[in-house]
């Protein structure tokens, strides 16, 4: 990495000078064979610079370093086309695989021909923010004691192990905003800031799309997320996405659950109900991808709140029936409502929150747990890659780490067991258990079984699980607690 970067400010014009260009194909053009570029975008489609990236894929140019959080739905016009028409060479991400058929990216990067780095979100926007800012690197607790760490330096704080992260700086980012101005000024709207500021400013040429170019003086200076400063290039958005279209995220039905031993655990959205009941009245919350969003359906009327990596705090219920904002989502991809109060930022500040210890709590889902409190919950062993997400950083800064899983996996496999077998997430890191059989709390170095779901046993709940535990004196019922 260089210790020094020329930043271009509009193809050699004045800072101040009009950065529009008359398409998004004029504003790629001159991005070369090799170039490592930075693209926003959150979750499988929301705000991607689909204009920028479709100009991008007609233009052609080849091996391609991307920087992203995700490549995004294949089928639909995100980084995941450039993937698809054979332009990467190196990928930087958060989620390289996610749940469903394999990507072309997927089958790149096992037959070799993408390499791929694998990188906290948390830690990635952070380096972004350090190159940005002409810091050659820092120190982050993110994925220590994990395979991330692995090669890297690592030095203890107050008795805590981080491990040393390097700033990024890329030729170009491509980034998607609401409006800006000739100038190159920028306004967001609602939660679909995320990365654009982290990756304008550790960029030599950034590039925004905007659904609306104003006159400089438009935008009165309070208005302005992003200074003109950081960004080279504007245009107009040409490829829109209609928010109907925009795909979900898979999951099962909140109704269903499994059978053990031909009697049901608890469904879902029971899962649900009982990790809500665990979260004290006025906590802020962070609530992960699929089971433990489930949580919210019971937290209204509680004075909790809801904190998104994407930057948000404060929303409220998922909006399921009628009109939806684009802009308006969690760091999950569902569209949700906002309460009073409710604040958007950028991810930067979000992780500042989730790594500061400012959260209460946060609700992960798991693959295993292990006996220790080992948490492994982004990659299974037969899928090369997988998606770390925040689920580091948050799990490293939250003051309770409550997690939530299905007791066994579809082969019937305990996931509470006495070592993770799968890629750990954080370590030592979890508090509360909640399965659809039963509640674990930690107790020093293991966990105590405190609940279990009704109609069931200790010791049938105790044959399913592979980690070793103690019994409280008192177990009580799973469903009497709601």
């Amino acid at each position: 990495m260089t210790t020094t970067q020329s930043y271009e400010t509009g193809t050699g014009r004045a800072a101040g000078a009009d950065k529009v260009y008359p398409s998004p194909a004029a504003a790629v053009a001159d991005i070369a064979d090799g170039s490592s570029i930075a693209i926003a975008g959150f979750g499988v489609t929301h705000r991607f610079p689909s204009s920028l990236i479709t100009a991008l894929r007609d233009q052609g140019a080849r091996r391609l370093t991307v920087y992203c959080n995700g490549l995004g739905q294949p089928g639909h016009p995100t980084a995941q086309s450039l993937a698809e028409n054979g332009q990467l060479s190196r990928l930087v991400a958060s989620f390289s695989a996610r749940p469903g058929p394999v990507t072309a990216a997927e089958a790149q990067i096992e037959s070799g021909d993408l390499e791929l780095e694998l990188v906290p979100q948390g830690t990635l926007v952070e380096r972004m923010r350090a190159g940005g800012a002409g810091i050659a690197a820092f120190y982050t607790p993110a994925g220590a004691g994990t395979a991330i760490g692995d090669g890297k330096e690592v030095r203890d704080f107050d008795g805590v192990p981080h491990l040393l992260e390097h700033g990024i700086r890329t030729d170009y980012a491509l980034l998607r905003a609401h409006r800006a101005d000739r100038m190159g000024n920028v306004a967001f709207r609602g939660a679909s800031r995320n990365f654009n500021d982290s990756f304008a400013k550790a960029a030599r040429c950034a590039i925004i799309e905007v659904d609306e170019i104003v006159e400089v003086g438009e935008l009165a200076p309070d208005e302005i997320d992003l200074p003109g400063v950081f960004v080279a290039r504007v245009v107009q958005t040409t490829v829109r996405i209609d928010v109907d279209d925009l795909p979900r995220r898979a999951a099962r039905p909140a109704a269903s659950g499994r059978l053990y031993h031909e009697k049901p655990g608890l469904t879902r959205a029971d899962i649900g109900r009982r990790v809500a009941a665990l979260i004290p009245p006025g906590s802020l919350v962070n609530l992960g991808a699929g089971l433990p969003n489930l949580a919210a359906d019971h937290l209204a009327g509680r004075g909790v709140t809801l904190h998104g990596e994407n930057g948000v705090l404060g929303y409220g219920g998922f909006v399921t029936d009628g009109p939806r904002d684009p802009d308006m989502h969690d760091a999950g991809g569902n569209f949700i409502t906002l309460l009073p109060g409710a604040s958007f930022f950028d991810s930067v500040t979000s992780f500042e929150i989730a790594r500061s210890g400012r959260l209460d709590a946060v609700v992960l889902g798991a693959y295993q747990v292990g006996g220790n409190g080992d948490l492994a919950n982004w990659a299974v062993p037969d899928r090369i890659g997988g998606g770390i997400g925040g689920a580091m950083d948050l799990a490293v800064g939250a003051r309770s780490v409550i997690v939530t899983l299905e007791h066994s996996d579809s082969k019937g496999r305990p996931k509470l067991v006495r070592r993770c077998t799968y890629p750990v997430t954080g370590v030592g890191c979890v508090d509360t258990i909640v399965t659809d059989l039963a509640l674990l709390t930690r107790v020093g170095d293991g966990f105590r079984l405190d609940e279990v779901a009704a109609g069931f046993t200790v010791e049938e709940v105790l044959a399913l699980t592979d980690m070793s535990v103690t019994v409280a004196d008192q177990v009580g019922v799973m469903q009497e607690a709601w």
